[in-house]
């Protein structure tokens, strides 16, 4: 079995932005060499996600409404005591999730319909990573 390990560098423009990193990661999958198995695409910061979802932009700004009822960026948190003020990106992040697997099959992210891989950041404005690890032969 082989394995291929890289990071991928983000830093958003905005504090809450959504990216499609479908192409980067399938530019690794391709660099891998690897033509069965899987990849994991995994946010290696505790206010980011990574999701698989459909690329529409409504469904983007949907995704961010229902953020926004679900978790109250103004609230004080009690984290926000220890001079933090992103205890809501946690809870985000928490509700989203952390990482995507995907199949690779005859050396390609093996989708359903419609599906992307996003970096869902919640406290960006500053560099911050995703790695990528493709595993399998």
């Amino acid at each position: 079995m082989k394995s291929h390990t890289t990071h991928l560098w983000l830093n958003t423009k905005n504090r809450i932005e959504f990216i499609n990193i479908t192409g980067k990661v399938e530019e690794e999958v391709k660099k891998s060499g690897i033509k069965e198995g899987l990849v994991l695409a995994n946010a290696m910061h505790i206010t980011a996600s990574v999701f698989i979802n459909d690329n529409e932009s409504g469904l983007i700004n949907d995704f961010q409404e229902w953020l926004h009822k679900l978790v109250d960026t103004k609230k004080d948190y009690k984290h926000n005591l220890t001079g933090e003020d992103n205890a809501y990106a946690h809870l985000m992040r928490t509700i989203m999730g952390r990482e995507a697997v995907v199949a690779v099959t005859s050396g390609k992210l093996d989708f359903g319909p419609w599906e992307q891989i996003f970096y869902a950041e919640f406290d960006g404005q500053r560099k911050k990573r995703v790695m990528v690890k493709v595993i399998g032969e």
